[in-house]
């Protein structure tokens, strides 16, 4: 049975991008990105959004972009080896191979997906992962914050969300960034509702 993880860079005040849409404050820096690199080692699916998938389809060319650095040569391999599953009402085609597409979020069916698989299930973009919380799905949550305020944009985590958690690891670098990881304990679960 795989965990469904729930990764996203953050604000420190809880945001993953400010009101204008902007997130290249998270970049993460090269130590950063090869410490997220193997934490999503163990990920074989990802799901997605629309607009999440639309960012993270630039891995799939990647590794052709020249003088890229290993690190980033490394989570392009990763990503293009894993499943997607990308939850979209008005994309007709995957632009990327080991993709498909369906057309609402089902709790049943996700809950059926990390019965059935040996590897863990990433979730990313926090509309699409606010659903995958509020049902009860979320096994563990891999928070990369940033060292910024941004005071207004999109929450992390969906309004309602009450969660139980509990530290698994973290780790601090020299340039203020904070990864940490915890375990969803006992969430406290809303009915799902299709994004």
């Amino acid at each position: 049975m795989g965990k469904l993880i729930y990764g996203m860079l953050t604000s420190l005040d809880g945001y993953t991008e400010d009101k204008r849409g902007d997130f290249t404050w998270a970049t993460p820096e090269e130590p950063v990105h090869e410490h997220i690199n193997e934490l999503c080692a163990s990920v074989g699916t990802y799901l997605y959004g629309r607009r999440m998938y639309d960012m993270m389809a630039y891995w799939e060319t990647a590794d052709a972009v020249p003088d890229q650095p290993q690190v980033m040569l490394d989570w392009a391999r990763q990503w293009k080896m894993a499943d997607k599953v990308v939850y979209s009402r008005t994309l007709t085609q995957a632009r990327t191979a080991r993709t498909r597409i369906e057309r609402e979020f089902d709790a049943e069916s996700v809950q059926r997906l990390k019965a059935s698989v040996n590897h863990d299930i990433g979730i990313g973009g926090p509309e699409l992962a606010g659903h995958a919380v509020l049902a009860g799905l979320v096994d563990e949550l891999l928070v990369t914050i940033c060292p910024v305020a941004i005071g207004e944009g999109t929450r992390f985590l969906p309004p309602g969300a009450r969660l139980d958690l509990q530290l698994i690891d973290q780790r601090a670098f020299d340039n203020g960034v904070v990864v940490v990881r915890y375990g969803v304990r006992n969430p406290e679960s809303a009915p799902p509702t299709a994004p």
